[in-house]
């Protein structure tokens, strides 16, 4: 992702997947609680669709969208913990494994120790 942008921006930008097909809009941010790095985006994937997370870090802001490098079959198939909750570790390390993600060393964002959980940005309700 864009260093440069505030993940702030993020929220209401429109979401497309690796072929260019709209996945939806971005409807929180959700940031590490130890480098509050932002690590994953909440996807709101239709008016009656639910959120999907989708990882931040492959991911980039291309013309005022956020480009996911992922197929939207994928993306929409990503386990469904709902929004407005910390993610736990055990549900982070499943995001990874959905996507197929190495799960970051020391020194990067990573998951969380034991007992911590991944923060969110409030969306654009709040």
């Amino acid at each position: 992702m864009q260093t440069d942008i505030d993940p702030r921006t993020l929220i209401g930008r429109k979401a497309f997947d690796r072929d260019g097909t709209k996945i939806g809009t971005v409807d929180e941010v959700y940031l590490d609680d130890a480098t509050g790095d932002p690590e994953w985006a909440a996807i709101r994937t239709g008016l009656f669709g639910r959120d999907a997370f989708v990882p931040l870090r492959p991911s980039e802001v291309v013309e005022e969208a956020l480009r996911v490098p992922y197929t939207r079959t994928l993306i929409r198939e990503a386990p469904d913990f709902g929004v407005g909750r910390h993610l736990s570790p055990e549900q982070e390390l499943q995001l990874y494994h959905h996507y197929g993600l190495d799960i970051p060393s020391a020194g990067e964002s990573a998951p969380p120790a034991e007992g911590e959980d991944f923060g969110r940005l409030a969306g654009g309700d709040e």
